[in-house]
C-alpha cells in the first residue's frame, strides 16, 4: 500500500540527463555504444579498476504498455528504458525465500512504519541515502578508486562515501552516522567492505526493513566485465534479524554523460502531496 504514496519522490527522469559529452577509453562496439562485455580495466598495480559512473542495475518495477506509462506513474525513466524503480528497491529481500529474518522488535517497528504508508521514510523526506541504498535508487553514483581511498560520489544531494583502504582497522567505538565507518581489503580480484557505526533508524529499503546501530555489513564487489559491478551484501544486525542474510545487488556503467546534483530540497513539492493523499 505504500507505494502510491512514496513514488513521488521518486521521479527522476534520467532519460532528459542534459550533459552528453564522450567518455574516452572505453571499449565500444561497432555501433558506437560501450561493450560491456569487454575485459574489466586493471590499475597499475593489478587489482580491478572500479573507478567510472555506475548505475544501479537489476530487475525493475514494470511499466504499461506504453514507456511513457512509467512517468504517469511517477516513476521516470532509467538511462536505460523503463522503470526507474528497482524491485530491491521496494523490497530489498525481493525474491528471497521466507523474506528476512526478523527479530519481534524489527516485525513491529515494520508494521509500525506500514501504517504511516511510507511517510517516515528518509529518502522521501530528502535525508541521505545509506548503504546499501544507493545502489538501488536511480541516481548515478561516481567512484574514484586510488590504492588507499575508495570514494562514491552521489548525485542525490551531493553526498560521498569514503571506504579506508590503508590497512586501518574498524573503529572500536565509532561516531553513528548515515554512511557509518568503511574499511576495505582486497581478497584476490573481491573488494571486501565492511561498515559499521551506522545509526540506529536507518531504511534498508521503501518497505521500512531496518539497519540499526548494532548492525555489521559487508559488500563483496567484483567486476566480472567492463559494464557491470557484481555486489553481495550481508547484513549482520542482531538487534533486528536473528541470522545474517545476504542479497545480490547489481550496478551499471554509465559513459558519455556526466553527474549532476540532484538537491532534493530544491523546489521539493512532493511531501506535501504525499501528506494529502495519505
Amino acid at each position: 500500500m505504500r507505494a502510491p504514496f512514496v513514488l513521488f519522490i521518486l521521479a527522476s527522469c534520467l532519460d532528459a540527463q542534459w550533459i552528453t559529452v564522450r567518455t574516452e577509453g572505453v571499449p565500444r562496439t561497432k555501433d558506437g555504444k560501450l561493450d560491456r562485455a569487454a575485459p574489466a580495466p586493471r590499475t597499475s598495480d593489478g587489482k580491478p579498476d572500479f573507478s567510472g559512473l555506475w548505475y544501479p542495475g537489476g530487475e525493475r518495477q514494470p511499466c504499461g504498455a506504453k514507456p511513457e506509462d512509467c512517468i504517469e506513474q511517477g516513476l521516470g525513466k532509467s538511462l536505460e528504458g523503463g522503470s526507474d524503480l528497482l524491485l530491491r528497491g521496494l523490497n530489498i529481500a525481493y525474491g528471497m525465500e521466507g523474506g528476512l529474518p526478523y527479530t519481534p522488535w524489527a516485525a513491529e517497528l515494520i508494521r509500525q512504519r506500514d501504517e504511516r504508508a511510507g511517510l517516515d521514510d528518509p529518502h522521501v523526506r530528502c535525508l541521505p541515502s545509506n548503504p546499501p541504498r544507493m545502489f538501488n535508487l536511480p541516481h548515478i553514483t561516481r567512484i574514484i578508486q586510488t590504492p588507499k581511498l575508495l570514494a562514491m560520489l552521489n548525485e542525490f544531494n551531493a553526498s560521498y562515501r569514503q571506504v579506508f583502504m590503508d590497512g586501518r582497522k574498524l573503529p572500536e567505538d565509532p561516531t553513528p552516522s548515515w554512511n557509518g565507518y568503511s574499511v576495505g581489503h582486497w581478497e584476490k580480484d573481491t573488494l571486501v567492505i565492511e561498515t559499521i557505526g551506522f545509526r540506529d533508524d536507518l531504511w534498508l529499503d521503501m518497505r521500512g526493513d531496518p539497519l540499526t546501530n548494532s548492525a555489521k555489513m559487508t559488500e563483496r564487489i567484483r567486476r566480472p566485465n567492463f559494464g557491470t559491478l557484481d555486489i553481495r551484501v550481508t547484513v549482520d544486525d542482531p538487534k533486528a534479524y536473528t541470522m545474517p542474510w545476504t542479497v545480490p545487488l547489481e550496478a551499471r556503467a554509465v559513459v558519455d554523460t556526466e553527474m549532476i546534483d540532484e538537491v532534493c530540497l530544491e523546489n521539493e513539492k512532493s511531501f506535501q502531496h504525499m501528506q494529502t493523499l495519505k
